[in-house]
């Protein structure tokens, strides 16, 4: 089996691309999506997995919606103005400097700025986790294409709960119980 499907606490980022005011208007299945971020972000905190936010022209889009904003363990977006946030140095030192690999990916929109992003990761030698349930775009057929296209350039495909109990590992702890009472 090979490795890139496995992900814990201490090899993952959690990745957040421009969940942002104005963009999140646009957006279908927001509510669906950041709730699952919240989520992720809850147990990244809980764990000490970095967190690393990405915003395209928050001058224009806004900052990243204040549901999320206000969970994060540390607000410190990377201001973008590529669609691909490895266009952007900041993002790229960011990674580097917490010396892991693999990235669990979330944000807004799957086929522009997620996509960008995540074949570039794969490209610089990332395993890229796609969180099915925590990316969405303005149309369902540009959300499913986005999807078969990260699949077939070799992300793992995955979900918001699978993400969570994969991180936490086992029952029982006080990580686990905390993260259970949300998701009920």
């Amino acid at each position: 089996m090979k490795h890139k499907f496995f992900i814990n606490k201490e090899n993952a980022i959690i990745v957040i691309v421009d969940i942002q005011e104005k963009l999140v208007q646009a957006m279908k299945e927001k509510d669906k999506v950041v709730n699952n971020c919240s989520h992720l972000i809850e147990c990244g905190r809980i764990q000490c997995i970095p967190i690393v936010v990405t915003e395209q022209y928050s001058k224009g889009l806004g900052p990243t919606i204040s549901e999320l904003k206000d969970i994060l363990p540390i607000y410190n977006p990377i201001e973008k103005i590529t669609f691909d946030c490895c266009g952007e140095n900041f993002f790229n030192e960011a990674l580097s400097a917490l010396k892991r690999k693999k990235i669990i990916l979330t944000g807004m929109e799957t086929h522009v700025c997620v996509l960008q992003t995540c074949l570039s990761l794969i490209k610089n030698g990332f395993d890229v986790h796609i969180v099915k349930d925590a990316v969405c775009s303005r149309t369902k057929d540009n959300f499913k294409t986005a999807i078969e296209i990260m699949r077939n350039a070799g992300a793992v495909i995955t979900c918001t709960e699978t993400v969570l109990f994969q991180l936490l590992e086992k029952a029982g702890t006080e990580e686990f119980k905390a993260i259970a009472k949300k998701i009920k």
